[in-house]
């Protein structure tokens, strides 16, 4: 079913590739989409017996083989392409995005899912929410070629009529691309694992709450100890708010501490309230 609110986005999505940038709304457009968006927030009641139950999940597990790591990973990487669990699921798109970085990193960084801008070039963590990543790591003396990323789940999320939208991957979607993502951790086996975002950090460690209550402690995955932070994405949904890079920064100190590595004065400086 098309709802007018698809109809809307598709005219104004039409309306920028055409160049425009400014749409006139005269009184009773106003009126019409404030009422669209009262409706919007109201809850909808839902009778039990119409809520679609959830989809099994497949139970699969991913086979590691090869000489050395970067052929081991090459393998998996072969095996998500078509993973089996994934696809049954019918909620995820085709295009497969599995990881990027160094097999020998000491540092693996997980996220979510793949949205819009990874799909579209098959790299985890590009676009803004990359840009950020980069500034992250440039700022503990990394580079991406330093570390390891990866995504929970292999595939982008779908949506009805989806162009650059995105959602978070559900529970179901994140249980069946999971024996991935620890395989490839059985691989690189780094000394610690950075979860970014809540989202990931239930997916992977069951966790639940929020950012600010997982994290500032260390967890373990696998046996390796393992830190929440907060998505790069969420820096930019902040405002820039201080308050958030500060406590993301206090993760990336302790990662760095962890690993022995050299942590200058004006690295433990930054996002501190000036004096």
């Amino acid at each position: 079913m098309i709802r007018p609110v698809d109809s809307l986005i598709d005219f104004l999505q039409a309306e920028r590739a055409r160049g425009r940038s400014h749409i006139f709304l005269d009184d009773r457009a106003r009126d019409g989409l404030r009422e669209l968006f009262i409706r919007m927030r109201k809850p909808v009641a839902v009778a039990p017996a119409e809520l679609p139950a959830a989809a099994p999940v497949m139970k699969q597990d991913a086979v590691v083989s090869g000489n050395g790591k970067e052929e081991q990973l090459a393998g998996l990487r072969k095996q998500a392409e078509h993973w089996a669990p994934a696809m049954a699921l019918g909620t995820l798109r085709e295009t497969m995005v599995f990881a990027t970085g160094n097999p020998n990193a000491e540092i693996m960084l997980v996220g979510e899912a793949p949205g819009y801008n990874e799909e579209r070039e098959c790299v985890p963590f590009v676009g803004p929410a990359g840009q950020k990543l980069n500034d992250i790591l440039k700022a503990m003396g990394l580079k991406r070629e330093d570390v390891y990323i990866s995504n929970l789940v292999k595939f982008r999320p779908a949506l009805p009529k989806q162009t650059t939208n995105n959602r978070k991957p559900s529970p179901e979607e994140m249980a069946a691309c999971l024996p991935l993502v620890l395989a490839e951790i059985s691989v690189v086996r780094p000394k610690i694992i950075l979860a970014l975002g809540g989202t990931t950090a239930e997916g992977l460690m069951g966790l639940e709450g929020t950012v600010g209550a997982m994290r500032g402690k260390w967890h373990e995955v696998s046996g390796i100890p393992a830190r929440v932070t907060y998505h790069p994405s969420y820096l930019l949904q902040s405002g820039g708010s201080n308050d958030v890079k500060r406590a993301l920064w206090e993760d990336m100190l302790a990662s760095m501490e962890k690993l022995g590595m050299a942590i200058s004065e004006k690295q433990r400086g930054f996002f501190l309230p000036k004096a």
